[in-house]
């Protein structure tokens, strides 16, 4: 009785449905390393192009919940979008009216006051400056070499040239930033409907296009929320400012810089607490009830909003879904800060907020998510 066997297969068959097929390679650390420092060199040399447009993807996500309660009113988002920025412009005008006179004046004045606080300053380090002169001495006297004179050379520098040539560049970014937002916010949606088209099915351009809205709601109701949050701790520090009888003006410029501080956390409240306290011995010594105490006030007030703020106020209305850990937030301000300097810092925390949401969204990246949280 004779077996039957099956026919060999030819050897270009395709291989049975149950073949493991074989993983996708991994990049090597070396190259991940090497990518990332690329990257990091890109975002640094090319901030010049980057800081712009995510400034302005920065206000138009500040301006979308907006746009969305017009549409429901009707209005088409062109005209939305124009009302929107003209009236953001007419507002940002008005403030900075309002604060150039006292900018100047504080600027101009600075040297002058921080020489006035010299002498008690110098009073305060007087011993150390004498075990100083003590120790010189010391070594003048151990030391068989002729002291060489030494002869200082004193270059002046002509600021207000470099002032003239970084103007126009200046305005035509600040150009560029608000020609950016007007076309975010009027066809920003087009363009993530058309980029999500070019996927293959229709089953993951409808799962990518929900999760890209929810992302695109959540963090235009966080950068909106914050802002206010913000906008409001500015304008209650400033009216404790008006109470404590610090000019308006005067006062708005304080509540600003309070206001633009708290954009980078940790950072943004102890250059501000060092702020207040230079303010404090600028303006309130000898006035006020107490004159002992009234230099120190302002920053302690100012301490005191902060941390109602920061440990009730915005953990309450944002919740725990939109916290980050404050090593990463330390990690993230160096990082954007090195890059970028002063708008590194103010964009630090919007961006790893971003990250996060869109982490936690895309399947298989909920754990990198965590690791912020």
């Amino acid at each position: 009785m004779s077996i039957p066997t099956s026919p060999v297969p030819p050897d270009d068959a395709a291989p049975p449905a149950d073949t493991p097929v074989a993983p996708r390679p991994r990049a090597s650390t070396a190259l991940i390393i090497l990518t990332t420092l690329a990257v990091l060199s890109i975002l640094w040399a090319a901030q010049t192009v980057i800081l712009p447009v995510l400034l302005a993807m920065f206000f138009a996500l500040v301006g979308n919940p907006v746009l969305r309660a017009l549409r429901r009113l009707w209005v088409p988002r062109f005209v939305s979008a124009l009302l929107v920025l003209c009236l953001g412009l007419a507002g940002a005008g008005m403030l900075g009216l309002q604060l150039y006179g006292p900018a100047s004046e504080w600027v101009q004045q600075a040297p002058k006051q921080l020489r006035a606080l010299a002498p008690r300053l110098k009073a305060m380090t007087q011993p150390v400056h004498q075990a100083s002169q003590a120790a010189e001495s010391f070594a003048r006297a151990t030391e068989d070499r002729p002291q060489r004179r030494v002869q200082l050379v004193q270059i002046q520098d002509n600021s207000s040239w470099r002032t003239i040539v970084a103007t126009p560049k200046m305005l035509a970014s600040v150009l560029a930033v608000v020609l950016l937002t007007f076309f975010f916010m009027v066809y920003g949606e087009n363009l993530q409907k058309n980029a999500i088209a070019m996927l293959p099915d229709r089953q993951r351009r409808k799962l990518t296009f929900d999760i890209m809205q929810s992302i695109e709601r959540e963090i235009s109701r966080y950068v909106l929320t914050i802002s206010i949050i913000n906008t409001l701790l500015g304008a209650v520090f400033a009216g404790v400012l008006v109470w404590m009888g610090l000019t308006l003006q005067d006062a708005l410029l304080w509540g600003t810089v309070v206001a633009l501080l708290n954009f980078a956390p940790y950072v943004g409240p102890l250059i501000g607490l060092l702020l207040m306290l230079l303010m404090g011995f600028v303006s309130f010594e000898g006035t006020w009830p107490n004159p002992t105490w009234a230099p120190v006030i302002p920053a302690a007030i100012y301490l005191l909003l902060h941390t109602i703020e920061g440990q009730f106020v915005t953990p309450i209305v944002l919740g725990r879904r939109m916290a980050i850990s404050p090593l990463m937030l330390i990690l993230a301000l160096m990082l954007f800060g090195w890059l970028w300097g002063i708008i590194g810092l103010l964009l630090a925390v919007p961006l790893i907020v971003c990250v996060k949401l869109v982490l936690a969204r895309v399947e298989g990246f909920e754990g990198w998510a965590r690791l912020l949280a």
